[in-house]
């Protein structure tokens, strides 16, 4: 089960004619830097609901949501419906060359869906607990570039204060600032003033370790010797509300209390990467909620939009008015299509219980996952909400990581009823991430873990 790159841009899969072609136009064509290491690299021609489809009918049932990013499902159509509305795309008539609608590239004006979108996104944020700061919105055309954004307002903010700390093995992008704060000091040649600390990865590594009370002392006097070294130079600390791409670890709510406090003792902008955290992902419409912090500037994206690329990061208008005309102005920023998404999502959150369904699908998916837990080749699983974690161990003459990849195949290849799964490659090696739509049928998520099961329990012996 080697992982090298002759084998994966070879990937294929028997009576798979059309996807397979794709598959090796592809690799032809493209660099393999394009997209992280998957066994099944499915070719996905449609999806709908909490399935994807691939050329040859294949039914895959998505627990990855693309990338935590459909909430909602696949092409709900009460959402295009509004957003097609939003735009004035509803009454389209064919017979006509263009047709009059809100314009799709707004740089340097503006459209009263950015005004919409930017108001209703505050609205909601203020409403939850720990919504107090968010004054502005900063929209962005990505999730690294929301976090980029973000600490570049924190850095301007007071004259001489340029050093940010991070917590340990977060994602938080892979351009720039964002680049720098992810991961540790020992992945590769860091930017100078970024500084980490360490996240409790032990003490939540699996469900049973994260209810057990969490030792403060270290990660204070962490905080404490970086404040003592670096005074005012310090101007923020960015963290993730989970390790996402780190592996899906959850730490306790009094640590990310202990960051919120240590910022608050010594003036610092509070950053929490929510990227990967909102719109219901952590049992809470936003995680800053569920883990009972007030952050100074929140980042969000992926489930923001449903599907379509919108981002931003939302806090304080003290801090974003440190920066000057253009400091953070791109093409796509506040696009058109990214804030009538955004609204349409927001509808399709208040006019539905979403909330209240995907409460009952956590129970599902902890159900499932506490049933694989008793397997061989599985060391933990953890999560909250509708975000967990499946971490494998070693067997044989497997590694972990060689298990997790054939769980990924072989759930991909589906069982003797033809009941597939799609999901991603490991995270950190050897974690498979469980994200399904937070809409996905009860009865039909319960289905797909027992074939989970079966599958990893043949694998497993």
């Amino acid at each position: 089960m080697s992982t090298t790159s002759e084998t994966k841009q070879a990937v294929q899969h028997p009576e798979e004619p059309s996807s397979n072609a794709v598959r090796a136009g592809i690799a032809s064509h493209e660099p393999q830097s394009l997209r992280t290491y998957t066994p099944s690299l499915a070719v996905l021609a449609k999806s709908a609901g909490s399935y994807h489809y691939t050329p040859e009918g294949r039914k895959l049932a998505d627990f990855a949501s693309g990338v935590l990013v459909t909430n909602l499902g696949h092409h709900p159509t009460s959402w295009w419906k509004r957003v097609l509305a939003y735009l004035g795309l509803d009454q389209l008539d064919s017979a006509e060359p263009f047709c009059q609608a809100v314009t799709l590239s707004a740089y340097n004006a503006l459209t009263e869906l950015e005004a919409q979108a930017t108001e209703r996104l505050l609205a909601s944020l203020r409403r939850q607990p720990g919504g107090a700061r968010m004054e502005q919105v900063l929209w962005a055309a990505s999730g690294s570039e929301g976090i980029q954004k973000a600490l570049w307002a924190s850095m301007a903010r007071r004259e001489g204060s340029d050093m940010i700390i991070a917590t340990r093995h977060g994602f938080h992008g892979k351009k720039g600032l964002a680049g720098a704060v992810t991961g540790s000091e020992t992945d590769k040649e860091r930017d100078p003033r970024v500084r980490f600390i360490s996240f409790p990865i032990d003490e939540c590594r699996s469900i049973e370790r994260r209810q057990e009370p969490l030792d403060l002392e270290p990660y204070r006097q962490e905080l404490n010797q970086l404040a003592d070294e670096f005074g005012d130079r310090l101007c923020c600390l960015i963290t993730e509300p989970y390790l996402g791409g780190g592996g899906s670890y959850h730490p306790q709510v009094e640590y990310m209390q202990l960051l919120e406090q240590f910022c608050r003792e010594h003036d610092l902008v509070f950053i929490l990467d929510e990227v990967q955290a909102n719109f219901g992902r952590t049992g809470s419409m936003y995680a800053f909620t569920t883990y009972g912090v007030e952050p100074d500037i929140v980042v969000l994206g992926k489930g923001l939009g449903n599907g379509v690329p919108v981002d931003a990061a939302v806090g304080r208008a003290e801090i974003f008015d440190s920066l000057k005309y253009g400091a953070t102005s791109d093409t796509w920023s506040g696009h058109p299509l990214g804030c009538a998404a955004v609204l349409a999502t927001f509808d399709e959150f208040e006019e539905n219980d979403v909330m209240g369904h995907a409460a009952e699908l956590s129970q599902v998916i902890k159900k499932g996952l506490q049933r694989l837990a008793e397997l061989s080749t599985v060391s933990a699983v953890r999560g909250e909400g509708t975000v967990w974690g499946i971490e494998f161990a070693s067997m044989g003459n497997l590694s972990a990581e060689d298990v997790a990849n054939e769980v990924v195949r072989r759930c991909y290849l589906g069982d003797e009823q033809g009941r597939a799964i799609h999901l991603l490659g490991p995270l950190a090696g050897k974690v498979i991430r469980i994200a399904p739509p937070l809409v996905m049928p009860l009865d039909e998520a319960a289905a797909y873990f027992d074939v989970m099961y079966n599958i990893t329990a043949e694998i497993s012996g």
